[in-house]
């Protein structure tokens, strides 16, 4: 092998390691031998186990950013949150592994990106487009990072849920998922209260409500 040919084959083997077994459990004398070279091979390509994962990481979160950045800059609102929610979920279903890095904690020390400083980049891309939709339809736009964070949370912890059950398939998981993003969306009350709070303001109409 040529030397980036051997470096290419060291990613895919420690992706594959650090999916299977995590970080911690992963050795460089498995990555060597599986590889079939010696440990004096690995350290000269990455100088060590947290060198090949942070190279690991960093393509894998390159991948997804790149994904979910795509799916966001086209097509209208309601395509816009289809498209990030099939992004997701395909990149699950076509980078299993490397999600399964993702997901799991990095070393204390590991200078490469985490997980969840891609859905940070993530929430802020999504933050803007509904700072500008709220703005269109006359709503405050300070709570705009608010939903931000619940959106981009609800996709991310449901796509966790579908790495291992992987039921239904994608397109149904997206179409449930944008049905609750998308209606839930449409219909914002521009002062939402909760139901405690209404009652308090009003216990008149509430006793009114409970005659009817």
């Amino acid at each position: 092998m040529t030397g980036s040919q051997r470096r290419d084959q060291l990613i895919e083997v420690g992706r594959s390691l650090f999916a299977e077994r995590g970080y911690e459990a992963t050795s460089i004398e498995e990555i060597a031998q599986r590889a079939l070279v010696s440990k004096p091979v690995v350290y000269e390509h990455f100088g060590g186990k947290e060198g090949l994962y942070a190279v690991v990481v960093d393509r894998e979160m390159a991948d997804l950013l790149q994904r979910i950045t795509s799916s966001l800059s086209a097509h209208r609102s309601r395509e816009r949150v289809e498209q990030v929610t099939l992004a997701f979920l395909t990149y699950i279903e076509e980078c299993t592994d490397g999600f399964r890095i993702l997901v799991r904690d990095s070393p204390a020390d590991a200078r490469s990106g985490t997980y969840s400083s891609l859905l940070n980049d993530a929430t802020t891309q999504v933050e803007h487009l509904l700072a500008s939709d709220f703005s269109r339809r006359g709503m405050e736009t300070e709570f705009a990072g608010l939903y931000a964070q619940a959106l981009v949370g609800m996709v991310s912890v449901t796509a966790q849920w579908w790495l291992d059950e992987r039921q239904p398939p994608k397109e149904i998981v997206a179409a449930h998922l944008v049905n609750l993003c998308w209606n839930g969306l449409m219909h914002l009350e521009k002062k939402p209260q909760l139901e405690a709070e209404r009652s308090r303001e009003d216990p008149e109409g509430e006793s009114a409500a409970s005659a009817g």
